[in-house]
């Protein structure tokens, strides 16, 4: 947890608002977009290097987005997800 997690934004690929906390959780690594989303509003790639590795970190500062095809399928997946947890319990 990082004192930005509950900071609020539109997401520009979702069209809804989602907290820093969704963007740096969303799958298994952060959201290509959050550099690009969050660095208006607080230093986000300092506390992206507190909380990845040095790899990871590159990684995401290298990440280009997704094919449509590859965004769309993944979005399906989390969405599946999202729905499926509260019959989980």
């Amino acid at each position: 947890m990082t004192e930005y997690d509950d900071k609020q934004r539109r997401c520009p690929r979702l069209g809804s608002v989602v907290s820093f906390h969704y963007c740096r959780t969303v799958g298994d690594a952060p959201c290509f977009k959050v550099l690009d989303c969050w660095w208006e509003r607080f230093d986000v790639a300092a506390c992206l290097r507190e909380c990845l590795s040095p790899e990871a970190f590159a990684r995401l500062a290298a990440a280009g987005p997704p094919d449509k095809v590859t965004s769309l399928v993944d979005l399906i997946r989390q969405a599946r997800e999202r729905v499926e947890k509260p019959s989980q319990r």
